[in-house]
């Protein structure tokens, strides 16, 4: 591994990898034992011009990568001519279309976030053609037992779907309609429109890890989903051409960085921190709590058909090589820390652990973090955010204990779920992502699983996912047992005697859940 590459040997030559979040922009300078010699970030400005819309600038996102990028070189003391790959990992279900012809786009980046489409979910849903659908398609399985008719007899639509919120923008943008009518319309996640930005427009293009997340990909065929694109009249013509996860995308455009780089890995950000934490065995799961949370299972080399919104996807592919995971999750985690701290339970996230330690119990309350419905195993859009159990001794105190205990209970959750639907053994759990710092969700997270968690020393997966996919592929790490030997834990959690404690805590928490179920579909027939 000592070869030299554009006349430097490995030990002088560095992978930049950008992770483009929910709410900022990162990006790390790795050297050969993926130390991080520069960084830089910056915040998204997020845009909310109407009620339920979050949207994002998309050329202001664009200046904010190629700044990050810019100051990270800067940061390291290097020189730009030393980076030899880009990987890049970004946030998924967030879009944006363009003109062909000026690469001008034709609205603001539609994010994963947005209810603007939430009546076209509920009408879908309660359609007859999706009746019809999931009929046709269960009788397809009980006659042939392919598990994709099974996966399409219970399929339901979500906002957090690219798809459907795509739909919505081909019947309500007219500068839209009329570019695909002219063939003049470019679709594209946050990967596909800064590879063409990146590369001056020479390359239109995603991956397959980032395709199989909008629900217009097929993960059994392996292409984008005719049948899904006509039932909701996307036209197939728009959507990008699907590229391998690790692969040569193309160089950047000299003139951005003063020198072309290779831009080696495009990655969706779950699937990136599942290969930056190395759970590249069937079995190995990653949980990942940040701004939501995301629990994945490596099913190895055939996607899984859930009945409960446990999403088949691909994890990544590599020539030959295919790797899927099984992914559930729950949109807020993070956004209910922010939303206790902004209320003003407490000043500072560090504080929450000991703050929750400080009482037994929450003393009988429980709050069910529900801000964007419930996701799986409840698939509960119209589900709402509560506090349950309320007295006139409940303290702040209880009330953070009952906000973090909520957060271990939809893990535990999700969990059960996985254990009940995927029969394959559970090799490990890996743990990333801002929350997993909080030790009492950690150790209860723990207990509640009954498995050992890991903690890695670093928190920011997704960026190092991405160095390692780019990495890879210019054979700057040679084989992803040396990627195993660089990564570092700082702490396993183990399991401690506590679950039969919890049980009727746990218990009671569902009932609770049960309550705030279907309560905007309630509030609207009042």
């Amino acid at each position: 591994m000592g070869s030299v590459r554009n006349g430097l040997r490995r030990s002088d030559t560095y992978v930049l990898a950008v992770d483009v979040g929910s709410t900022s922009v990162r990006c790390h300078v790795y050297d050969p034992a993926a130390k991080i010699k520069g960084s830089s970030s910056r915040p998204i400005s997020m845009l909310y011009p109407k009620p339920g819309w979050v949207e994002v600038n998309p050329d202001e996102m664009f200046e904010q990568f190629v700044a990050v990028v810019k100051e990270a070189v800067e940061d390291s003391g290097l020189n730009i001519k030393q980076m030899v790959a880009l990987g890049i990992s970004t946030q998924r279900a967030t879009f944006v279309t363009w003109d062909k012809t000026t690469g001008r786009p034709f609205h603001n980046f539609i994010c994963w976030q947005d209810l603007r489409a939430v009546d076209l979910v509920r009408s879908w849903n309660k359609s007859f053609l999706l009746w019809v659908v999931h009929k046709s398609s269960g009788l397809l399985h009980f006659l042939t037992r392919k598990k994709r008719f099974l996966a399409a007899s219970v399929i339901h639509f979500s906002t957090q779907h690219v798809s459907i919120r795509l739909a919505w923008v081909l019947q309500n943008i007219k500068q839209v309609q009329d570019a695909v009518i002219e063939e003049n319309c470019c679709f594209g996640t946050i990967d596909t429109w800064l590879l063409y930005k990146l590369t001056k427009g020479a390359v239109y293009a995603t991956d397959y890890s980032n395709a199989s997340t909008t629900a217009m990909f097929d993960p059994y065929q392996l292409c984008w989903s005719k049948f899904l694109a006509n039932l909701l009249s996307v036209p197939v013509s728009i959507l990008p051409p699907v590229k391998d996860t690790s692969c040569n995308f193309g160089y950047t455009d000299e003139s951005i960085f003063g020198v072309p780089i290779q831009i080696m890995a495009l990655a969706a950000d779950q699937q990136a921190a599942m290969f930056g934490e190395c759970c590249f065995e069937p079995g190995d799961v990653k949980l990942t709590m940040g701004t939501g949370t995301f629990m994945s299972i490596n099913t190895g080399t055939k996607p899984h058909a859930s009945v409960t919104g446990l999403y088949p996807l691909v994890g990544w592919k590599i020539g030959s090589e295919i790797t899927y995971i099984a992914e559930g999750n729950a949109s807020d985690t993070g956004k209910v820390i922010q939303w206790a701290q902004q209320l003003g339970l407490f000043s500072d996230v560090a504080e929450t652990e000991n703050i929750a330690q400080e009482v037994p119990s929450s003393d009988g309350v429980f709050f069910v973090p529900s801000f964007s419905g419930l996701q799986a195993p409840l698939n509960d859009p119209n589900a709402c955010a509560s506090f349950l159990g309320l007295k006139p001794s409940t303290t702040k105190i209880h009330l953070v204990r009952a906000i973090l205990e909520s957060i271990a209970f939809r893990n535990k959750q999700l969990y059960d779920t996985m254990l009940k639907e995927i029969h394959i053994p559970i090799t490990c759990i890996r743990a990333d992502g801002g929350i997993c710092s909080n030790r009492f969700v950690m150790q209860l997270t723990t207990d509640l699983l009954m498995c050992d968690i890991e903690k890695p020393k670093r928190v920011d997966m997704s960026s190092l996912g991405a160095a390692f996919l780019a990495g890879l592929a210019i054979g700057y790490w040679g084989s992803r047992e040396e990627l195993k030997t660089i990564r570092s834990v700082e702490k396993i959690y183990k399991p401690q005697d506590v679950l039969h404690h919890y049980k009727p805590t746990v218990e009671n928490w569902e009932l609770a859940v049960q309550r705030s179920m279907h309560w905007y579909n309630k509030t609207k027939q009042e």
